[in-house]
């Protein structure tokens, strides 16, 4: 039996079509992109970290999907977007996705995001997403995680985070 978390966000992939891909609670920490990569046993790149920022005219927020092993490139993104982002503190992100910072998943948000996806995750056969807790994921592909999101893929990082 999964988490309430955990359980909406399964419940979400159902909603959507997609409930061949099932979420799965860890005994160990998914909250950064290296413990998720050691919990499930993939490389970092294969880790969807999901971002919260905020349009600073516009007050939108963005989600933004990177690889586990990238920085986002803040300057370059407000250039794609055409405004500047602000980095929201934990409230607003819980309030956002309806989930805490270290488990906020690529869908099943408290309000719609838009996606802005990372093209370095295009290169790997099979990505992990965090699904609503610090112990939970869900595997999927890449065009998956494209259809779940009707996210559009934007260059956000200025390369590997080292």
């Amino acid at each position: 039996m999964l988490s309430p978390s955990a359980q909406k966000v399964q419940d979400a992939l159902n909603e959507r079509g997609f409930a061949h891909l099932q979420v799965l609670e860890l005994s160990a920490s998914t909250r950064t992109a290296q413990e998720a990569a050691d919990a499930v046993g993939c490389t970092v790149g294969q880790i969807v970290k999901s971002l919260i920022f905020r349009g600073a005219t516009s007050g939108q927020p963005y989600l933004l999907l990177v690889s586990g092993v990238n920085r986002v490139d803040v300057h370059k993104v407000e250039e794609s977007l055409g405004e500047q982002l602000i980095k929201p503190d934990a409230e607003y992100v819980r309030t956002i996705t309806g989930f805490a910072i270290g488990g906020v998943p690529p869908l099943g948000h408290a309000q719609h995001l838009e996606a802005l996806i990372d093209p370095d995750l295009l290169q790997y056969e099979r990505i992990y997403a965090a699904a609503g807790t610090p112990f939970a994921v869900f595997e999927l592909s890449p065009n998956e995680l494209l259809a779940l999101t009707q996210g559009r893929i934007v260059q956000l990082a200025q390369g590997k985070a080292g």
